[in-house]
């Protein structure tokens, strides 16, 4: 099983609008990946590590897929229309990182 991570850096000043990013672009991305996508998840940043600093991400989400192949087989003819509605809700560059999960749920 593989996580794919999307993470927003923090920015002073930089956009972000958190309802689109959940409402809008979340559902449609899940909507092209299909069943390739088991689940997804939506974290808005709050704080960094010190209390009152930024946090490191303003907003990052993950989806989990049974395999990098089955992630790209579905994201790839979606690639174009996904990145174009990214200036609907932000102004930054996401970050991405694929990851094998080793361990889903910890109260196994």
């Amino acid at each position: 099983m593989i996580k794919v991570t999307v993470m927003y850096p923090y920015a002073e000043g930089a956009r972000f609008d958190h309802d689109y990013y959940r409402e809008r672009h979340m559902p449609l991305v899940k909507a092209r990946l299909g069943n390739a996508c088991a689940y997804y998840t939506v974290d808005k940043g709050l704080a960094g590590r010190a209390p009152g600093e930024p946090p490191t991400y303003v907003a990052m989400c993950a989806f989990i897929c049974e395999s990098i192949e089955a992630y790209e087989a579905a994201i790839q003819p979606h690639r174009a229309e996904i990145l174009g509605d990214i200036p609907n809700y932000t102004d930054i560059v996401p970050m991405v990182q694929v990851s094998e999960v080793v361990v889903e749920r910890s109260d196994r």
